[in-house]
């Protein structure tokens, strides 16, 4: 049994943990209210703690240099080279034939994302699930919302198994090297957080799927909301729509597209009127199916306005491709519009339709600043197009071509993985072990030198430096003591499994609005605290941020993962709740006597 310390007086604050407080409270503000990226303020916070002297500037930078940073960077770099090497596609086409029953379909693809998700980046593994949900889901003719949903969740899930399944697991174990000279190693997690995973899975794919309310995405067999799809197309000299009053438009045309506006002229938008009579030249604003798109506008004449690409006039309208694309978080596209794609694809690229859950969209496509989770309709020259895709870093919503031809590479990329692990948890640091992994990919041509540095999530790598330093500055002013002491007071009457319980909640709440790292970095050293203040394990306390901050599953801002299935799932911000909220209250009751039984209080 640790022997309990006398705890400090919550009430004798001064003004250093005042202003403290207050600068804490201030950043997790801006992170929730979102105008600036959670990395710039995160280095907002790190210069106000050196300029307030809580920490010295000559070490404010050292948080960049943390094995916790080099680490999550390498865990994105094996990311992309694991799916170069096909070894996830491997495993993702044997799961694929189990879709018979909507049980095995949910459970099957969210087992692959799901284990994936142990050992590879929570968003990299599901995007590579996305475009094999939707395509499985057309042939199956199942709504793809039944099963988007479950798929972010599964890919938060899996990553609590393992030390590398995510950041705030890597943060977690760094902190506890910091405090007492040993790290978690790879697989302390999985006790605990794999018992999580587990049963978190079993939930989702036998219930979790179900809470979703009808008439949402979840039960449209559509990939898209047509309501929300928006498109323009300019009226050709040869339409017969020309001369026709938009109140009179034939039902084989209003059965596939509704007018919702109309510009004429040079730029004059128009309310599209019954009465008014469409003339050559004019540009109707549609809300349209995009599956049968090149066969309706062949069939009225019609042109999508970005076919005229100033880098394709050679290139026939007949010739050019559309791929239905998602923009994810921290996309260059995210807050940017049309004009900057094209500008950026060299003319070669337009969208010419462009779809948000839960928005009903009456403007031009030209005067729409893209967001995460929005589902365009790109139009390019096909030789061209995924190179350009891939350079915005958008995800097609289209099966991609599964590599198992050679199992090989894919096998080699494996046995590389598994070698820089057994490495990690024997002869050397998992950040070296990692990073030299990265090299033998690169040697082995698993890896270009051009993709090197390719997925590295860079806002996340600042967070996680910036942060370091407000931590430090918690300690430095004696806040955390403070925080402790007054947690203490508060739950003095509850017994140390009571207060875990409680710790592990507002773990969870905070990650719902916050960045996950971030709140691992803010409740590690309150736990580790409180813990020693209770003369109980810190170890148990420390799983429980990390369990916690690894949930967020009430909003589609709580991680990356919620905020790509919305637009394709066709999801409104309420849905996540309904899944959400039973699937947290699972957890804590699941995770707490896993904790105690696996990581013992006393």
């Amino acid at each position: 049994m640790l022997k309990a310390r006398p705890p400090v007086d919550a009430h004798a604050m001064e003004f250093p943990h005042y202003a403290m407080l207050g600068l804490l409270l201030l950043v997790l503000v801006l992170f929730v209210w979102g105008r600036w990226r959670y990395d710039v303020v995160a280095l907002m916070a790190m210069l106000a703690v050196v300029l307030a002297g809580w920490v010295p500037a000559e070490e404010a930078l050292a948080g960049f240099g943390h094995p916790a940073v080099i680490t999550v960077a390498a865990v994105l770099t094996i990311s992309r080279a694991l799916v170069n090497a096909g070894t996830v596609d491997l495993i993702t086409s044997r799961l694929l034939p189990l879709t018979g029953s909507v049980y095995t379909h949910i459970g099957a693809l969210c087992l692959a994302v799901g284990f994936a998700s142990a050992f590879m980046n929570n968003v990299g593994a599901l995007a590579l699930m996305l475009p094999v949900a939707l395509a499985s889901a057309r042939k199956r003719e199942r709504p793809p919302g039944l099963l988007l949903m479950p798929l972010a969740f599964a890919s938060l899930l899996g990553g609590l198994a393992t030390l590398i399944g995510t950041p705030p697991n890597i943060i977690i174990a760094t902190y506890r090297a910091d405090r007492v000279g040993e790290a978690f190693s790879m697989f302390d997690f999985t006790p605990v957080g794999g018992l999580v995973a587990l049963i978190g899975l079993v939930f989702l794919s036998v219930i979790g799927w179900r809470l979703l309310p009808r008439g949402t995405g979840a039960n449209r067999i559509s990939q898209v909301e047509i309501d929300n799809y928006i498109c323009e197309a300019r009226l050709t000299e040869d339409s017969p729509l020309v001369g026709m009053r938009i109140g009179s438009l034939p039902d084989e045309f209003t059965d596939d597209a509704l007018p919702v506006g109309l510009v004429r002229g040079k730029g004059e938008y128009l309310h599209p009127h019954g009465w008014r009579v469409l003339e050559q030249g004019d540009l109707l604003i549609l809300r349209a199916d995009p599956g049968e798109l090149r066969a309706f506008l062949d069939r009225f004449g019609l042109e999508l306005v970005a076919s005229k690409l100033s880098g394709l006039e050679n290139v026939k309208p007949g010739e050019l491709r559309l791929v239905e694309v998602s923009v994810p978080p921290r996309s260059v596209l995210e807050g940017r519009d049309s004009a900057f794609l094209r500008r950026r694809t060299g003319h070669t690229v337009g969208v010419v339709a462009l779809a948000r859950s839960g928005t009903s969209i009456h403007t031009r496509l030209r005067d729409q600043l893209f967001r995460a989770g929005d589902v365009l309709l790109l139009q390019g020259e096909p030789d061209s197009l995924d190179d350009s895709i891939a350079e915005l870093g958008l995800l097609p919503l289209a099966e991609r071509d599964i590599r198992v031809n050679r199992p090989m590479r894919a096998l080699t990329g494996l046995v590389v993985f598994a070698a820089a692990l057994a490495l990690g948890a024997t002869v050397m640091p998992i950040a070296i072990a990692l990073l030299l992994a990265v090299v033998v990919y690169v040697m082995l041509d698993l890896l270009p030198v051009r993709d090197l540095y390719r997925d590295i999530d860079w806002p996340v790598l600042v967070l996680l430096g910036g942060m370091m330093a407000v931590g430090q500055a918690l300690q430095s002013t004696g806040t955390t003591e403070v925080l402790v002491s007054g947690i203490i007071q508060v739950t003095d009457t509850l017994s140390p499994l009571w207060v875990l319980a409680l710790l592990l909640v507002v773990t969870m709440f905070l990650s719902d609005v916050v960045n996950n790292a971030a709140t691992a970095l803010v409740m590690a050293p309150i736990a580790y605290g409180v813990a020693q203040q209770l003369g109980v394990n810190p170890d148990a306390f420390l799983m429980a941020v990390a369990i916690g901050a690894s949930c967020a599953f009430l909003t589609p801002i709580g991680h990356q993962s919620n905020t790509l299935v919305m637009g394709p799932g066709g999801y409104r911000f309420g849905d996540y709740w309904r899944v959400g909220l039973p699937l947290e209250i699972l957890i804590v009751v699941v995770a707490v006597p896993a904790i105690a039984w696996f990581w013992p209080l006393s």
